[in-house]
């Protein structure tokens, strides 16, 4: 009881976000923004990312897109394609793709994350086992080579691991201040990602790092 009010101070002063049975800090990144903020953070270099990101996708496929501000941007490409079919877990995607003529989208359902526009838990699960997509983009709050793609929300990562599961190739969309970075939870193995594009902003050094592991 002592830790809980400890907590709930802590919180209040803005010092730490409270989860389910836990707690982490608060640093100078954007878990504790709403997506609509999010959206806006590195816009340039989410634009970098997303042009080449396009490049991979072919007609009458099969993509998965999770709840990130990077998949949103690349959802608002997506107009150029004549037939697609886009799975996502990302509430603004969804909407942004719902009405084009040449877009099947497929809506993972869930709960529904508070400021985030996204969905988590594992409630849509049996519906992703009926997908077998062709890519995969994600994007991440950290990733080093140690821990791999990684969140602070832990039940949206485990949403993450199960739809990368349903994918042939898993592409990470990651502009410059993920790099280097980790949070709480792990949902892909660096050994499990097929490809990482970031921006012209990325240190060369870390660059020139992923690219001898």
């Amino acid at each position: 009881a002592t830790i809980r009010s400890d907590l709930n101070f802590l919180e209040k002063e803005g010092l730490l976000k409270k989860f389910h049975g836990g707690a982490i800090l608060i640093e100078n990144n954007n878990e504790n923004v709403t997506f609509g903020h999010r959206e806006q953070l590195n816009i340039d270099e989410k634009k970098q990312i997303t042009s080449e990101a396009i490049k991979l996708i072919k007609n009458n496929q099969c993509i998965l897109l999770d709840a990130s501000s990077t998949a949103l941007e690349l959802a608002k490409k997506l107009h150029v394609f004549d037939r697609l079919t886009v799975v996502t877990n990302g509430i603004y995607s969804m909407l942004a793709l719902k009405d084009l003529p040449n877009i099947t989208v497929i809506f993972i359902g869930g709960i529904i994350t508070k400021n985030s526009g996204s969905v988590e838990g594992l409630l849509g699960c049996d519906l992703l086992k009926k997908i077998n997509a062709d890519l995969a983009f994600v994007s991440a709050h950290g990733f080093t080579i140690e821990t791999g793609l990684t969140d602070f929300n832990i039940y949206e990562s485990e949403l993450k691991k199960q739809m990368l599961q349903r994918a042939k190739r898993t592409i990470a969309l990651l502009d410059y201040s993920k790099l280097e970075n980790t949070s709480i939870a792990s949902f892909r193995q660096a050994n499990e990602i097929d490809l990482v594009i970031t921006d012209k902003s990325a240190d060369t050094k870390i660059v020139e790092k992923y690219l001898k592991a």
